[in-house]
């Protein structure tokens, strides 16, 4: 499992990715083990679809071997509204292996939507 050298990459394709996120499912974005891929996140909008109440997103970073590690915790979305996570002036890398596990506290309240490229 390594991640591209990123001075002589041959490809980067442009990703998005919505998810309608629920408590009974976990949700990821995952870069496969066997890729040969980096994925640099560069943006992560959190969207609350429910006219009436907040709810909280918990974000977490998973590594090979490694327990998954919170980079968002318990951060409130209010009703009717989004917030954004990550942006280009903040974004992260996966690397092989890696991924992203959403947990909402409110069940189909919350909709995640994750541009990132595919490097390689």
């Amino acid at each position: 499992m390594a991640a591209p050298n990123l001075t002589s990459i041959s490809t980067i394709t442009a990703k998005s990715l919505s998810i309608e996120l629920t408590t009974s499912t976990p949700h990821t974005l995952e870069n496969p083990s066997s890729s040969n891929k980096v994925f640099k996140v560069n943006s992560i909008v959190i969207g609350n679809i429910d006219g009436t109440n907040a709810a909280t997103i918990t974000v977490s970073l998973g590594k090979p071997g490694v327990t998954a590690i919170h980079i968002f915790r318990t951060i409130s979305v209010p009703a009717n509204s989004s917030l954004v996570l990550i942006d280009r002036n903040s974004s992260i890398y996966l690397e092989e292996g890696d991924l992203l596990l959403f947990a909402p506290s409110a069940n189909n309240d919350l909709v995640a939507m994750i541009n990132y490229e595919e490097i390689s």
